[in-house]
């Protein structure tokens, strides 16, 4: 019922930088956290960075001070900034979002995924 778009994946060299979003659509009354996370060839999915509705975020060690996250609530979108790009960063990136249906349930809902390869 909650569907995550993700946009602004791609093939970049080393040091640059790409903008990922993600738009969520249905039928829903609320978002609370939005996030990114990502998942490597071989290793588990993990968090990049959340937002909270009210604005508050947190990062994965590994991205501080690279990445940025935001979100427009207005358009019940979220970005993810991501500059100073390592081949390490190169996975599938992940859109996650929680809230609430207007029919009073939770949801929460994962994108499709979106490929980013970062070449040395």
């Amino acid at each position: 019922q909650v569907q995550l778009v993700e946009s602004g994946g791609g093939l970049v060299q080393a040091g640059g930088s790409l903008r990922l979003s993600c738009a969520a659509s249905g039928s829903t009354l609320s978002i609370n956290a939005m996030g990114w996370y990502r998942q490597a060839p071989g290793k588990q999915r993990e968090l990049v960075a959340g937002i909270t509705s009210g604005g508050k975020t947190n990062y994965a060690d590994s991205v501080k001070g690279r990445f940025t996250i935001s979100r427009d609530n207005a358009k019940n979108t979220v970005y993810l900034q991501m500059n100073s790009l390592k081949p390490e960063d190169t996975a599938v990136y992940y859109c996650n979002a929680d809230g609430l249906l207007y029919s009073g349930a939770n949801f929460g809902s994962w994108g499709q995924g979106t490929q980013v390869t970062v070449s040395s």
